[in-house]
């Protein structure tokens, strides 16, 4: 993976090891963010544990303890989880609860966001009257996701397959974004990573609701019409938009105010949900 290092520890579990490293425009930099992985492994543990009633999730308690010896578990603590091996989907599962970045991009087009009609003359950052569910292909290494409409998500994984993703996706949504919400944070948008496991029953992985995957901002900075105010990765995608970059790699070196700044984004985040 981009961010995660992927172990196969036997026949029906892996070793997911979350580094410091960041990704954007799936270009990954060199310069790591200090304890993102950190940061992301306890974000994603808390919201797979709040949305178990609604999706099971693909971690195991299985110890590391059989596997490694004591020096190398210390030297991965916090930032690794043991999951059940699954059969990946192969759509990224993308709910947008507010229009912005690709959405708006697509919505200034023809008032409509992948292949989803919207009302007209929204502003940027407006909420949508209802989260909608936005699909895209899962690129491979080195090469850029693209956004689908939901029938074309039916021809890469089934009919029924890409409408039972969706619908979970927008229940996790929704449940995390009137969380989040009382904790004066606005979840703008997430994605979404789903297996199926030896039953074929549908299991959320990978990571869930961090600011790596997600778009989370202050609502009392919230302001329609611009671009609020992030927890999340967006501060580096704003710096690189300034570039002259054809965002391919390798990725520029990030100034060392940005990478700081990214950092205590992600620890405030998480001290503000993870309570």
């Amino acid at each position: 993976g981009k961010v995660r290092d992927i172990y196969s520890l036997d026949h029906d579990h892996l070793l997911m090891i979350t580094s410091d490293r960041i990704s954007a425009f799936d270009v990954v930099f060199d310069d790591p963010i200090i304890d993102k992985g950190k940061v992301l492994t306890e974000v994603s543990n808390f919201w797979f544990e709040k949305t178990q009633p609604i999706v099971a999730k693909h971690l195991s308690d299985l110890s590391l303890d059989n596997y490694l010896p004591n020096d190398q578990i210390t030297a991965i603590a916090d930032r690794y989880v043991i999951a059940k091996k699954l059969k990946p989907i192969a759509i990224e599962a993308i709910v947008r609860g507010y229009l912005i970045g690709s959405g708006w991009k697509d919505y200034q087009k023809d008032s409509s966001v992948c292949g989803i009609r919207l009302p007209e003359n929204l502003q940027l950052a407006q909420k949508l009257p209802e989260p909608i569910f936005t699909p895209s292909t899962k690129a491979a290494v080195g090469d850029h996701d693209v956004n689908v409409s939901l029938k074309e998500a039916e021809e890469i994984v089934g009919k029924d397959l890409a409408n039972q993703v969706a619908d979970i996706s927008l229940q996790v949504y929704k449940y995390a974004a009137d969380y989040a919400l009382e904790r004066g944070i606005i979840i703008a948008d997430t994605k979404f990573e789903f297996g199926l496991d030896e039953n074929n029953n549908v299991v959320l992985m990978d990571e869930v609701l961090t600011p790596d995957s997600s778009r989370f901002w202050s609502l009392k900075d919230y302001q329609v019409g611009t671009s609020p105010t992030s927890f999340d990765k967006q501060i580096i995608r704003d710096y690189l938009e300034t570039l002259d970059w054809n965002k391919q790699p390798p990725g520029p070196k990030l100034p060392e105010e940005i990478v700081q700044k990214t950092a205590n984004k992600y620890k405030e985040i998480k001290a503000i949900l993870c309570e």
